[in-house]
């Protein structure tokens, strides 16, 4: 099961990172230090500047991987207007356990089926109940969140080649997968219900703002830039739409 538990694993190590970075971008030590004892690590992982500060690491590779993508994806949300320290952490972790290619395709790490299309999910999912069910109600969201988040271009290319299904159709399996999550009783009892309602609230959000996360770290040099810069055009229209 995936949960939202990175923001918690960072250490007085990971302020200490941070401090010296921003301190380098020309942030004052002396108040950061402040900072953090009147309000945590969480002044530091949501300052303006963390993230670029972190980018401009001349050892960015050697940085932890968990603070990296939580503070780039913290700022990315932040950015789309998702403000929610919840959905941060829990958007990271799915990027950090599918960072794994076999987990991916796994409702658990140690669960023998993979499953590689979201439809083999839906069919999974009407004929199973018990934990076995939520498992693959929520990874029906995690895997959607994840492809549409991390390859809008890839979903594009196969939309175009061979009239596969749209990013519109990923978010409405992704959101219909949270929301199912949401309603079980086992959500509940892992104090995970309002986390996966929250997730099929925003998922279009979410999406955006991970396609930012995407286009910037992953895959920073499009097969084709018309392409992406129409799908930014779009995902930006719809971003102010949905803030306002």
């Amino acid at each position: 099961m995936i949960l939202p538990d990175v923001r918690a694993s960072f250490k007085r190590d990971d302020a200490a990172r941070l401090v010296q970075l921003l301190a380098r971008d020309g942030e004052d030590p002396g108040h950061l230090e402040t900072l953090v004892a009147e309000r945590g690590i969480d002044a530091l992982l949501d300052h303006p500047k963390a993230a670029r500060s972190l980018v401009r690491e001349p050892g960015v590779s050697r940085l932890p991987l968990a603070l990296f993508s939580y503070v780039a994806l913290r700022r990315s949300l932040l950015d789309g207007g998702v403000e929610s320290r919840l959905l941060a952490d829990y958007v990271t972790s799915i990027f950090l356990h599918f960072a794994s290619e076999a987990r991916v395709h796994r409702i658990a790490e140690h669960d023998d089926r993979e499953y590689h299309y979201l439809v083999d999910l839906v069919e999974a999912i009407a004929d199973s109940d018990g934990r076995h069910g939520f498992l693959l109600r929520a990874h029906l969201g995690n895997f959607a969140l994840w492809l549409s988040g991390l390859f809008p271009d890839w979903i594009g290319h196969r939309v175009r080649r061979k009239g596969g299904p749209d990013l519109g159709y990923y978010e409405a399996m992704g959101q219909t997968g949270f929301q199912l999550a949401a309603d079980d009783p086992f959500a509940r009892r892992q104090q995970l219900d309002g986390c996966y309602r929250d997730a099929a609230r925003t998922f279009s959000s979410l999406r955006i703002a991970m396609n930012r996360f995407s286009d910037r770290f992953l895959t920073p040099r499009p097969a084709s830039h018309v392409d992406r810069v129409l799908r930014q055009v779009v995902d930006e229209f719809e971003a102010h739409w949905l803030q306002a």
